[in-house]
């Protein structure tokens, strides 16, 4: 499915090579997993990867039928590669809660008061003491207006990466295209630099209270004073494997992170919620071994 926000159009994944040496896909590993614990049929229902693949396109061609909506059969669609959707006027000159604001009675939004909520009373019942239900500005744990700045001054951001689906390509030549010295990269404003001894390209020690990873300096002015990025996803590489703490040669920005929920009720990510400080690694810098396959793996 492509256009996922708007459904425009179904894509047909040819499989790109046959599984290598002992690979499986999804789909083998859990049928045989099924089939161990001995209700195999009732996961397959009787079906290859191909037959599902085809009983679900068969389901939206009904779907699509009910919408008055033409759908080619599998085999065509399976050949031709993806299906794609018109799309009507109507939909070009589409404003997100129309209906409701012409007539707010007739066209009721999903809440318990039908209306738009600035006040939950379902919230209020929870009696979350970190979730009111309104909004409300409550400190962050961590933050460049708190106490702990003094000691580590500056904020970590960790956005996903260009290059990369969170960690997914790091072991591969791509990151030739971004890395800095063999490290992850971070960013960090000229001045900030400037004040640590740092220059372009440098291996830098980037720590608080959680933890330490080693990084390569990109100096630029396109993150702000007060500010570092490291992108999320990089291979985790301890230089000391099995000790809590320890330092990641590789640039694993998950070494300094929160481990903590937004608040009760939503357990959503913090991970930009953090504090840092930032150094020039003196010393031999060591090698980075996260790609390295381990010893037994080669035998």
């Amino acid at each position: 499915n492509m256009s996922e926000y708007t459904n425009q159009y179904i894509l047909a994944m040819h499989k790109a090579v046959d599984p290598l040496f002992e690979a499986r896909s999804d789909f083998e590993i859990f049928a045989e997993l099924a089939d161990r614990l001995g209700f195999g049929r009732k996961f397959t229902e009787g079906k290859d990867e191909m037959g599902w693949i085809r009983s679900f396109y068969e389901e939206a061609r009904k779907q699509a039928k009910a919408m008055k909506l033409s759908m080619p059969d599998f085999d065509t669609f399976w050949e031709t590669g993806y299906v794609a959707f018109p799309v009507p006027e109507s939909a070009k000159q589409y404003v997100r809660y129309g209906d409701f604001r012409k007539d707010p009675d007739l066209n009721p939004l999903g809440t318990p008061s039908g209306k738009i909520e600035i006040y939950s009373r379902t919230i209020e019942k929870f009696g979350y003491d970190d979730c009111p239900p309104h909004p409300t500005w409550l400190e962050p744990a961590e933050w460049l207006g708190g106490a702990k700045a003094k000691r580590y001054p500056l904020h970590l951001v960790s956005p996903h990466p260009k290059y990369r689906l969170h960690s997914q390509l790091d072991n591969t030549w791509i990151r030739d295209w971004y890395e800095v010295n063999e490290r992850e990269p971070v960013w960090i404003h000229p001045d900030d630099a400037r004040a640590r001894g740092i220059a372009h390209g440098d291996v830098v020690r980037i720590f608080n209270d959680r933890g330490a990873l080693l990084a390569g300096a990109y100096v630029t002015d396109r993150v702000r004073r007060g500010v570092i990025a490291v992108h999320e996803g990089a291979w985790y590489d301890p230089d000391e494997p099995g000790k809590p703490g320890a330092l990641c040669k590789h640039g694993n920005v998950n070494t300094v992170t929160m481990d903590k929920g937004t608040s009760k009720l939503a357990q959503g990510n913090v991970a930009n919620t953090v504090l840092v400080e930032i150094e020039k690694y003196e010393g031999p810098v060591p090698r980075v071994t996260a790609f390295e396959p381990p010893a037994q793996a080669q035998s």
